[in-house]
């Protein structure tokens, strides 16, 4: 049986190229699927400036925001799908920290849609660095419970963080589990996913080949298989809104699992089809479903052809996913934009160009 491929194939890879020219990214991989059948994988560019090693498929990329909906989220899944949370669930039911706090009452489906009245983003790490090492989550969640709401819970979404740092701390302190090892256990290990994981500052990063990442200022080096970012750093390279590390082809092996529990085409041993038409859908007044973003109706990451029964989400360091659900199109690419400086923003105006391409040469309807 021959591969198939994708009839803008040619102008697809030309565009690759071109990011790399102009420096969107060093190196890229590129994983279009539509149904059972992988249209292109394609890797371009090079790990990293200094070594120059040229990118290959399975190359290792920080996911960074992709952490949200392929880790944190799946796992709040499984917890509301086995009993042990509730999407209504307050935070202060869970963390005894927000009582007599006005984030008591926000809920877990607040968090999860953006819409608890936190900030977009703290600078967190810059305190936490000082603080000894086990100490770091505790001293997180004071500085959680006494961050100034920015909007009243539930009236309006502002994509933030902090919702997720919070939703890693419930889910740990709903499994007295650290969140990797949960994510692993409960999510990864039945759905056969192996090339998705965190790097736990504590022990060795697993053995693999690693895009680099930024040369931080306040670290010292050019990052390669530490976790980018920095709030996420100081937890040790486990938190609820960045940490996990991936290949394209293992991002695509788990929305595939995922799109078929939803459709119920395969009984899935993870998650049953109801919990995703749940978390996939659309939340009233927002762009947002539940830990999924879905493609906003002008100026989309997603291009101009991705329905609206879609999902997805963007990391900082250059990765991002697209999942059409009707059409069964799955778009993953993973790039290290941040290498050597997260002052590189030119993959703003390239993810959706290279969207419309891939899409162009597939849908008719």
């Amino acid at each position: 049986m021959t591969t198939p491929t994708h009839p803008n194939e040619m102008a697809i890879n030309a565009l690759m190229q071109q990011a790399i020219e102009e420096s969107v990214f060093p190196g890229a991989v590129l994983l279009v699927a539509r149904g059972e059948d992988i249209l292109l994988h394609a890797a371009r560019g090079v790990t990293d400036l200094t070594s120059q090693r040229p990118v290959t498929r399975e190359t290792v990329y920080d996911l960074a925001s992709l952490t949200k909906p392929l880790a944190t989220t799946l796992a709040v899944m499984r917890l509301v799908q086995d009993g042990g949370l509730e999407l209504d669930t307050p935070m202060g039911a869970v963390l005894p920290i927000m009582k007599n706090t006005d984030k008591a009452g926000v809920t877990v489906r607040q968090l999860l849609s953006h819409s608890s009245g936190w900030p977009a983003w703290q600078p967190y790490f810059e305190r936490l660095r000082d603080v000894p090492p086990d100490e770091r989550r505790p001293q997180l969640a004071r500085y959680l419970a006494d961050e100034d709401l920015v909007a009243t819970p539930g009236t309006v979404a502002l994509y933030s963080d902090l919702d997720f740092l919070a939703l890693g701390l419930m889910i740990e302190a709903c499994t007295g589990m650290r969140l990797d090892r949960y994510v692993a256990q409960a999510v990864y290990a039945p759905l056969g996913i192996t090339d998705l994981f965190f790097n736990p500052l504590d022990e060795a990063p697993a053995d693999r080949i690693y895009a680099a990442t930024e040369a931080c200022p306040w670290r010292g080096r050019v990052l390669c298989g530490a976790v980018h970012d920095d709030n996420a750093y100081t937890q040790g390279g486990v938190a609820g809104h960045a940490g996990l590390f991936g290949t394209a082809r293992a991002v695509l092996d788990l929305l595939r699992s995922l799109l078929r529990a939803y459709r119920e085409e395969q009984k899935s041993v993870a998650f049953a089809s109801h919990i995703l038409h749940t978390f996939w859908r659309t939340q009233p007044g927002s762009d947002w479903a539940l830990g999924f973003d879905t493609p906003s109706a002008r100026g989309s990451s997603a291009g101009r052809y991705f329905s609206a029964n879609s999902v997805g989400h963007l990391g900082f360091t250059g990765t991002s996913f697209w999942l059409d659900i009707d059409r069964g199109i799955i778009v993953v690419l993973l790039s290290n934009r941040v290498h050597p400086s997260r002052g590189n923003e030119k993959i703003r105006t390239f993810r959706p160009r290279i969207h419309d391409a891939i899409m162009e040469g597939i849908v008719t309807e």
